[in-house]
């Protein structure tokens, strides 16, 4: 059983999240930056890539970003499949991201894993892995 400060603790860094995929949304990368821990680290099934600062993070995410403009990205959300504290400071989150196309049709789905890092100005995520969704399906109904 979890303590309340455990709750609390995946609450605040549960919001980063929300707020990051809001941020992810905009298909804005200096949105989406300040999100990240730096350094932080990106897993993807075809390379790891280390980012030190958010330039990196920014330039990483611009052909991704770019990609999703030219397929009429409307939106994205995380679907959330578990949720670990590992410490005060370190929270695992598994799920579902799913992005939509500007009129509601699903466009894609990925499972995506993150690592987050409370820092001195809030919880970052310190790393991100991208998987295949069935690797992090939710039990039970999804959060949107």
């Amino acid at each position: 059983m979890s303590s309340p400060n455990t709750a609390i603790t995946d609450d605040a860094a549960l919001r980063t999240l929300a707020d990051y995929y809001s941020a992810f949304s905009t298909l804005e990368v200096q949105a989406v930056s300040p999100y990240f821990h730096e350094p932080s680290l990106l897993i993807s099934p075809q390379a790891v890539f280390a980012a030190p600062t958010f330039e990196t993070v920014a330039t990483l995410f611009t052909p991704t970003m770019e990609g999703l403009r030219n397929r009429d990205f409307g939106r994205s959300e995380l679907s959330i499949g578990h949720v670990k504290s590992l410490s005060a400071s370190a929270t695992l989150v598994t799920g579902v991201a799913i992005r939509y196309k500007r009129n509601g049709q699903e466009l894609e789905r990925a499972g995506v894993t993150y690592v987050l890092h409370k820092a001195e100005n809030g919880w970052k995520i310190a790393v991100l892995i991208l998987h295949d969704p069935d690797q992090s399906a939710p039990h039970g109904k999804s959060s949107g």
